[in-house]
């Protein structure tokens, strides 16, 4: 195909901050899930008796050349009065994703017995979060982002009183956004970029974190974004 094809896999694309890109739209219109559903009590219903659903973003276009890998990634929802969701922030040294918002995960090892597996693994080589911290509630479809990854997203509860040990290598820093932020479309961004004749459309859910002695802004967007944005699918769903 040739490379002005909408659908033409891209080698790369060119640097570009996410945050410059326009906002076309944004979902106020959308409910909000509702405190009561984010509940653990509500979450562990919701998936031992799912209802009807379908996630709304299953893959990016492609713009890396190579093999897909699986991957994991665990979405640790922390059982506070107000639950929230732990997210990472990826250092910039990182050879895909540098410095974005993400789930703790990574690749599967030949060793893991299963996606869960991968997921607890990754989370505690990444952020040093003991599995006996996690209770596991279920998976949400696979993601696959345009740098070829095939995602699992593993749902899970996460204790409140657990201790982090954030790989440096890895890991920037380590935050909690509050689940019912997430979960409400009015702080779901649509944006589009074109670039070489191909069309991409994200997500994005900027957050001001005032949790610190600074305000920081943590962008959250892309293959994140769009796994949280099935989320919110899952729960709103009649």
């Amino acid at each position: 195909m040739s490379s002005n094809s909408p659908d033409a896999p891209l080698v790369k694309l060119p640097p570009f901050d996410p945050r410059q890109i326009p906002v076309v739209s944004v979902d106020s219109h959308l409910p909000a899930v509702p405190l009561a559903s984010l509940q653990p009590a509500a979450l562990r219903q919701r998936f031992a008796a799912p209802p009807v659903w379908e996630p709304e973003l299953l893959a990016e276009k492609k713009f890396l050349d190579r093999e897909p890998m699986h991957a994991s990634v665990l979405v640790p929802i922390v059982m506070r009065e107000r639950p929230t969701v732990l997210l990472t922030e990826r250092t910039m040294h990182l050879s895909t994703h540098s410095g974005q918002i993400a789930f703790p995960g990574g690749k599967a090892d030949k060793d893991d017995a299963d996606a869960f597996a991968t997921a607890l693994r990754e989370a505690q080589e990444e952020v040093g979060l003991d599995p006996a911290f996690v209770d596991v509630l279920g998976v949400m479809p696979h993601y696959v982002t345009g740098s070829a990854f095939i995602i699992t997203p593993v749902v899970a509860l996460v204790q409140p009183d657990f201790t982090l040990t954030p790989n440096a290598f890895e890991v920037a820093d380590v935050f909690e956004v509050p689940l019912e932020f997430l979960m409400n479309p009015a702080h779901h961004r649509h944006h589009v970029f074109e670039w070489e004749g191909v069309r991409r459309e994200w997500f994005s859910m900027p957050y001001q974190d005032d949790s610190r002695e600074h305000v920081t802004e943590r962008f959250i967007w892309g293959a994140t974004a769009g796994m949280l944005r099935n989320f919110y699918r899952l729960l709103s769903a009649a």
